[in-house]
């Protein structure tokens, strides 16, 4: 059997535990498990608590989809936001993202991915049906009839493909669907995206056609 480089199967164990985090290689997931070793056991007990409870209170907002540990969220609880406009995006960050600019008040609706054959998601492993739902359970409430949604998906194959699908869904329900504007760079995600780039993208959103 060959030995841990590390020396303790609980060390490894750790390890392998930030290795599988998205977006963490080898040697920063090593950092990351000394760092922890080193500090002092209320930091890592703090951290094992917060790691806990939010897997524990985490929930869906019945509503938006948005993890949240309130159902409904803030967002979709807040009386002072627009009702009638729904932004639709792929990920939790992405809403974060836009919450940034200060520039859109409206509602949202969280999909979790978004269609690509590639990897084998299609619309029905999103939450589209929870959106068409949404929708219908509007129609005759004048006061909270959405009357737009924007579709804010990646400027990316796969965030095209999803927004043209949820236009031809959309289209028969009698909602405006607009798209970001195109000042948001091909290929980027939202969540990098800067403040001011999609602020405008926002405040410039285009027709689906």
């Amino acid at each position: 059997m060959n030995e841990s480089p590390h020396g303790s199967s609980a060390i490894t164990r750790l390890v392998e535990s930030f290795h599988r985090l998205p977006g963490i290689g080898p040697k920063s997931a090593q950092r990351l498990a000394y760092h922890v070793l080193r500090a002092p056991e209320e930091e890592a007990r703090a951290l094992a608590e917060a790691l806990l409870d939010v897997k524990q209170r985490a929930v869906l907002c019945g509503a938006c989809q948005q993890i949240s540990d309130t159902d409904p969220c803030a967002v979709c609880d807040d009386s002072r936001r627009d009702h009638t406009v729904i932004c639709v995006v792929e990920e939790p960050l992405d809403l974060v993202a836009i919450e940034r600019t200060n520039g859109y008040h409206g509602l949202y609706h969280v999909l979790h991915g978004a269609i690509s054959p590639a990897d084998g998601v299609g619309p029905e492993d999103l939450k589209i049906s929870e959106l068409l739902a949404r929708l219908r359970r509007n129609e005759g409430d004048d006061s909270d009839d959405v009357t737009e949604v924007i579709v804010a998906t990646n400027p990316n194959l796969e965030g095209e493909a999803t927004a043209m699908y949820l236009a031809r869904l959309l289209e028969p329900l009698g909602v405006q669907v607009t798209r970001l504007a195109r000042g948001l760079p091909a290929g980027a995600d939202l969540e990098y995206v800067d403040n001011v780039t999609l602020e405008r993208a926002l405040a410039f959103r285009q027709s689906v056609e």
